[in-house]
């Protein structure tokens, strides 16, 4: 049990190296085909930080475990709102931009609530077929549907990011220019397979022996999933989020949270269900509602001042540690 429980912190570590490799080589391969900072940040480094989630997630549904699949999307998005902005808070009041609220956490809403009809639609289909289970399912049509939706988010990014590089173009001064930097690609596409390589053979110790450790205690995939997994996976977003707190740098940390969570539904959940059907039967409506309850919290929030303060964070953190009671108790 000893060594299983090793494996898993060795699994946990090869996928945050992997991810930290795969998005510096990603950003530097992309710098120097001349694309920008703002599309970079929205597409490569977006993925990126949202990297382990989509391996532990694919690897599980591939390898027959969605529940841990479904588990950790669940247990991720909670864990960036509560846990992450709510430490983030606690460190420095958080500022949220009108663009944030009235376009980001829209999207991030409309994720948790397609997510949450999904489900529904899932667990209606079962009560209407008498003796079977295939209703309860995510379907690939579904997984389909969510794909669409995170084409949509993307291409309105694209959007975004590009009247906003139109609307700065020319307002810099030759002082205020940054040289450009050639960096050797022959380096950097070392980086971006080497991070890929580690970070799918990390998923897959991560997977197999969290697999095992669950079923050696009698404990199921989706709850492994939702707080073992869930924690592990979004350790470079909270990393990421508190070192910019800790920096006064509170639009890295918003940003990197809402970009993670609609990438893990519409994207990785979307895309887990396309490879194969997600059955839902292990996976307590206790998630769901604790996911649409931290979204609203932290969408209200925003909104009320355009800032997430302190008292506030304490709330998210709380709501954090009670949602970890609530599924432990439940398990």
């Amino acid at each position: 049990m000893t060594n299983t429980i090793l494996l898993i912190i060795l699994g946990l570590a090869m996928i945050i190296i992997g991810a930290n490799f795969l998005v510096e080589g990603s950003s530097r391969i992309a710098s120097r085909f001349g694309i920008s900072d703002i599309i970079i940040g929205m597409t490569i480094v977006a993925i990126g930080t949202s990297a382990p989630e989509m391996v532990v997630s694919f690897m599980g549904a591939m390898k027959g475990n969605v529940g841990l699949s479904v588990g950790n999307i669940l247990g991720s998005n909670i864990c960036n709102i509560l846990l992450i902005i709510g430490l983030s808070s606690i460190i420095y009041p958080m500022t949220v931009t009108r663009l944030n609220v009235n376009r980001d956490m829209q999207f991030m809403l409309l994720s948790t609530v397609v997510l949450i009809l999904v489900s529904l639609d899932a667990q209606i289909e079962t009560l209407t077929i008498d003796d079977q289970m295939t209703g309860n399912v995510i379907s690939r049509t579904e997984g389909i549907i969510l794909l669409l939706f995170f084409l949509v988010f993307m291409f309105y990014s694209f959007a975004s990011a590009k009247r906003h590089e139109e609307a700065t173009r020319g307002t810099e001064t030759k002082e205020e220019e940054k040289p450009v930097v050639k960096k050797n690609f022959f380096i950097s596409l070392i980086m971006f397979l080497g991070g890929l390589a580690v970070l799918i053979w990390g998923g897959n110790i991560l997977v197999d022996n969290a697999t095992v450790l669950a079923r050696a205690r009698g404990v199921s995939d989706t709850l492994i999933g939702a707080t073992i997994v869930a924690i592990g996976t979004s350790l470079p977003e909270l990393a990421a989020s508190v070192m910019a707190a800790c920096r006064k740098k509170v639009g890295i940390a918003i940003g990197n949270v809402i970009g993670s969570n609609i990438f893990n539904v519409f994207l990785i959940l979307g895309g887990c269900a396309t490879v194969t059907q997600l059955p839902l039967s292990s996976v307590n409506h206790v998630h769901f509602i604790f996911l649409l309850l931290a979204t609203l919290l932290f969408l209200v929030s925003a909104r009320t001042s355009f800032k997430i303060r302190r008292i506030e964070g304490l709330m998210l953190f709380a709501l954090y540690i009670l949602y970890i009671i609530v599924t432990i108790s439940l398990a």
